[in-house]
């Protein structure tokens, strides 16, 4: 409402103005509040996203924990369970050690001792002229055989199973040479050609549980070997560990049953033709105590090949083992060996590769001990 006046001017009462002062305070402050309310709506979901985050992070980190605990713990039992298969692996060669010391009459002293090689002479129950051919030559007998084994530390014996026909005349034969000799280990094996790979495994598992030695060799009968110049060849490998000594070759895996050394298992090796991998010739071969051990400790997990060579090949592929290829090991009879002796550097075995041994040996084995054979007093008169 306005009013007139003298002065003819409008005049508004100031209970009016007033009025429209709040209004418009109340305006701006409903204005500012729905401002800062939508604001703080933006803002809360953010926060909340950051805190579900958060908790799903801290609960992937405790899932991830949770799955490595449980990792650890497998693997600890994975292992408790292999040191506990290894420990009693151990304990079951030990045992085997002592039943075998027992049983071959190995004195405490012999077990309590030191060697430097076992050789151990492959042989049959047909081979009697052959083992006569081996006495009369490069392997000492009665007094000097045992001098051998204290003074010298070698080990030398002829190793042989048991006849299909347990107690049988072959059995008794060898008894009776025994008892003329005593340079026999008898196995706990059945003779039979095809069974070579396994008098193989038996001989290096029956050797390490008798006698602690540095290396142990196997050699075929009708192989010529000089013990000197042997054991100076093997000194210069002391002091490795895993050490496998021969004369490596790499032949042809053979599928064709009608052919010999014939391998039933040729599909292995890949496509027909292929060679096998670098083993020791099976005439001569040397592999030092762990090697020895480890084969006592697997032999019932150890494949067998037709091929005991093969197989020996086969059981150190895929270990830490340094493979020696020397040829003093394997020198030929006919010229080699001979020259060499000539020379001074006698071989250390010799042996006809035609015949994969000396041709006819029983005839001919005194001729290479004349013109193949070390000085006659070179192995009681070496140092080593």
């Amino acid at each position: 409402m306005s009013f007139k006046n003298r002065g003819e001017y409008n005049f508004v009462p100031r209970n009016v103005a007033s009025r429209n002062s709040v209004f418009f305070m109340c305006l701006a402050s409903f204005c500012l509040g729905m401002f800062f309310t939508n604001r703080m709506w933006n803002v809360v979901p953010e926060a909340r996203g950051i805190s579900r985050l958060s908790k799903l992070s801290l609960s992937s980190n405790d899932c991830h924990k949770k799955n490595v605990l449980e990792y650890g713990n497998n693997t600890i039992r994975i292992l408790d369970k292999s040191i506990s298969s290894l420990e009693m692996k151990l304990v079951a060669a030990r045992a085997e050690r002592e039943s075998l010391a027992g049983k071959f009459n190995i004195s405490k002293e012999a077990k309590k001792r030191k060697y430097f090689m076992v050789i151990g002479i492959n042989t049959a129950f047909s081979s009697r002229k052959r083992r006569d051919s081996v006495r009369s030559t490069w392997m000492p007998q009665g007094e000097k055989l045992k001098k051998l084994e204290e003074e010298k530390g070698i080990i030398v014996r002829f190793v042989i199973g048991h006849s299909v026909l347990s107690r049988g005349i072959l059995d008794k034969a060898i008894e009776a040479e025994e008892k003329t000799h005593g340079d026999f280990l008898r196995l706990e094996h059945t003779e039979g050609y095809m069974e070579l790979s396994a008098k193989t495994k038996t001989f290096f598992a029956t050797a390490v549980s008798l006698w602690d030695a540095e290396f142990y060799i196997k050699v075929d009968d009708d192989v010529h070997v000089n013990l000197a110049t042997l054991k100076k060849t093997l000194s210069a490998h002391l002091n490795k560990p895993r050490v496998y000594v021969g004369c490596m070759k790499s032949g042809p895996v053979l599928a064709r049953k009608s052919v010999k050394y014939h391998e039933p298992e040729y599909w292995k090796f890949g496509e027909v033709g292929n060679k096998y991998f670098r083993h020791a010739t099976g005439q001569f071969y040397a592999i030092s105590k762990d090697l020895a051990t480890y084969i006592l400790i697997n032999q019932d997990l150890l494949h067998k090949y037709a091929n005991e060579d093969v197989s020996l090949g086969s059981w150190f592929i895929g270990l830490n083992v340094e493979h020696v290829d020397d040829k003093r090991l394997c020198c030929s009879t006919s010229q080699d060996c001979e020259l060499k002796a000539v020379m001074g550097h006698n071989c250390a075995a010799s042996f006809d590769w035609k015949c994969s041994g000396i041709c006819r040996s029983a005839e001919r084995m005194a001729d290479v001990h004349e013109r193949c054979g070390e000085p006659q007093n070179e192995l009681w008169t070496s140092n080593s």
